[in-house]
């Protein structure tokens, strides 16, 4: 599917929760087997596709190197900071993992380990500088990647659409998919 298919089915989508909404119809009304498969079909897709433009756009701003975990890493250090342990449970793998991660991306110059400061055991994994820079870029990326989204659909619906999905998940969790 390519990305104006998805654009087409959202806007489908769109219409169809407003109408359920406005209806006064529960969405189990519209969502129904087949229907159920379309939409967890597009929404994956458009997961993947939205994942794939944002790293293609963080690399083509010189970031080379990072993978589209690294990104999925990178919310969850931008808050302040994490342990290994905190970023493994955002990530949904074990401290072993997550362990690898943090050494491959503190070689690669985007994290680095401190003293935490409420625990002298544990270590705080911050981003760096350059780690900063490569979150300001996946977030330019971001938006060039949706901006046709607004031009095919318009602002309201695009309102709508982050409404809808904010209700149907409002705190993530946003990992990758293993």
């Amino acid at each position: 599917m390519n990305a104006w298919q998805m654009v087409k089915q959202f806007d489908y989508m769109v219409k169809q929760l407003d109408q359920c909404v406005k209806g006064g119809r529960c969405f189990n009304a519209f969502v129904q087997n087949s229907d159920a498969l379309a939409l967890s079909a597009v929404l994956l897709a458009t997961a993947g596709e939205l994942t794939r433009r944002i790293h293609d756009g963080v690399v083509a701003r010189g970031f080379e190197g990072v993978r589209p975990m690294h990104g999925f890493a990178f919310t969850r250090l931008a808050a302040g900071g994490a342990t290994v342990t905190d970023l493994a449970v955002h990530l949904g793998v074990t401290k072993q993992a997550a362990s690898q991660v943090v050494d491959e991306l503190v070689r690669k110059g985007y994290v680095e380990r401190r003293p935490h400061p409420g625990d002298a055991r544990a270590r705080l994994v911050v981003l760096t500088e350059r780690g900063w820079a490569c979150t300001r870029a996946a977030e330019e990326a971001a938006a060039d990647a949706v901006r046709p989204w607004a031009d095919a659909l318009g602002e309201e619906e695009i309102r709508a659409l982050h409404g809808c999905l904010l209700r149907i998940a409002p705190n993530g969790p946003v990992r990758p998919a293993w």
